[in-house]
Order: structure tokens, then sequence, then C-alpha cells
């Protein structure tokens, strides 16, 4: 937090940081608040510095204004956010991934935010209803623009097929 903040207004570089962003870009609040699915009102009272966004939305607003990673991590630091990710220029680090039972499971959602660029596509999934209103991220996909236009196609088949089925048989009719 910036010794320059005050107590009205805790998040006021971040705020300023965010504001400036959006200008930038010559969007309006509806634009932005729109594309990370938060009410305009919300977005003007994290801009004036006396709300912080939700980890969320804040990944939301990085995705939305296409941060580079420099960029977001100084966004992060202004939130007051511990680091969550260790960067590791010179180290090669390996991801390993299990896939439990319990990952396995469905989980609903009735809101997406999508951003792409030359290198792929990011689907937000989201569920309304979370903490202070805000929508509360559920997964995080990331994929090729190449496979994004698969699962395009995928969909698309697969609801067009869904119209062309039979209507379900009422029980009058089965007897």
């Amino acid at each position: 937090m910036s010794k320059t903040s005050r107590p009205d207004n805790p998040f006021e570089q971040l705020g300023r940081k965010l504001k400036k962003m959006r200008i930038s870009r010559q969007e309006t609040l509806a634009d932005v608040s729109g594309a990370v699915e938060i009410g305009v009102d919300h977005l003007e009272v994290i801009e004036a510095g006396k709300n912080r966004p939700g980890e969320d939305i804040l990944l939301l607003l990085i995705s939305h204004f296409e941060l580079k990673e420099e960029e977001a991590e100084k966004l992060w630091d202004l939130a007051g956010y511990p680091p969550s990710v260790v960067t590791q220029s010179d180290v090669s680090v390996k991801q390993t991934v299990m896939v439990t039972p319990e990952d396995l499971k469905i989980v609903y959602t009735d809101m997406v935010h999508v951003s792409a660029n030359d290198f792929g596509v990011v689907m937000n999934f989201m569920q309304g209803g979370g903490t202070n209103n805000q929508p509360l991220a559920i997964a995080r996909v990331g994929m090729s623009r190449d496979h994004a236009l698969s699962v395009l196609e995928v969909l698309q088949k697969t609801l067009a097929a869904q119209k062309q089925l039979p209507a379900p048989k009422s029980r009058k009719d089965s007897k």
C-alpha cells in the first residue's frame, strides 16, 4: 500500500493504474465492467481506490488488459496480495498434475470471460454470488487458437445434434 493513500482510499494507486489502463485503451467503465462481468458502480469504487478487487476479478482485469507478467505482478502487489506465482527465469520447472476422482465432478457455471491473443485463448468460467456478490472463478482453461477452434466445432455439432433428437415420449404414449 502506498504511503500517500488515504484511509478512505487504501488502494488509490491500484485504482489510478487501472483507470489509466482503461482510458489509454479508450474504453468506458461499461466496456471494462462488462468484460469482467462486474457492475459499473463496483468498477468505479475500485478505480477510486476505495476497495480492492477480489483476486478473481483482478485476474480478469489483468487478462482483459492483456498485461505482461511484470505489469501483472505490479498490480497484484498494489492490491496487497501475496505473490502467488514464483517466476524462475533460469530454472526449468516441471509441473506434475494428478487427477483424482473428486476432480471429475461437474462444476456448473453461469458466467464466462474469454480473451484471445496471437498465442491462444483463455476462458475464465465463473459462478455468480461469490463474496460481496463478486463472481467466483471456478475454472480457468487455456488453449491454443487451433484447439479453441476445434472445441468450438465440437460444441456446434453437439448443440446441433441435440436439436435433431426426437422429443421424449410422454407417459401416455409409452403405454
